[in-house]
């Protein structure tokens, strides 16, 4: 594993606890932190977080969030011992939202008649047997 790669899997950790436990915003109750990519010089971080919520919560949990990222930089820095943290860029995390429409979308399709079709299908083949 590369160091930009183990730098973020103990980012994720460490953030997820920060965000999670020490920080008393009551707009970030809802955050979770799901992912973090470092960049290869290591002066960035891009946090992902899934927040619950309506859109006017998500936006000023975000903002709320922005706001204590110096916070959580120190934090970081201090608990994993690090010389320099990487800038933490918090960034809303939409790849599970975008699985639930499309999981609506496909069990809204009909596909019942599909599933006949492979019922006489079956049918015709113990027949012949």
């Amino acid at each position: 594993m590369r160091r930009p790669e183990k730098l973020a899997e103990a980012l994720k950790e460490e953030i997820a606890e920060v965000v999670g436990y020490e920080l008393d915003d009551p707009r970030v109750a809802t955050a979770t932190v799901t992912d973090v990519t470092v960049s290869d010089d290591l002066r960035d971080a891009k946090v992902y977080v899934l927040i619950h919520g309506s859109e006017a919560e998500i936006s000023a949990a975000l903002k709320a969030l922005k706001h204590a990222s110096i916070f959580v930089r120190q934090q970081v820095t201090m608990n994993l011992s690090l010389r320099y943290a990487p800038h933490l860029h918090f960034v809303r995390d939409t790849a599970e939202e975008n699985a639930s429409k499309v999981t609506q979308i496909l069990s809204g399709l009909d596909i019942k008649g599909e599933n006949e079709e492979r019922n006489d299908s079956d049918g015709l083949n113990e027949s012949e047997s």
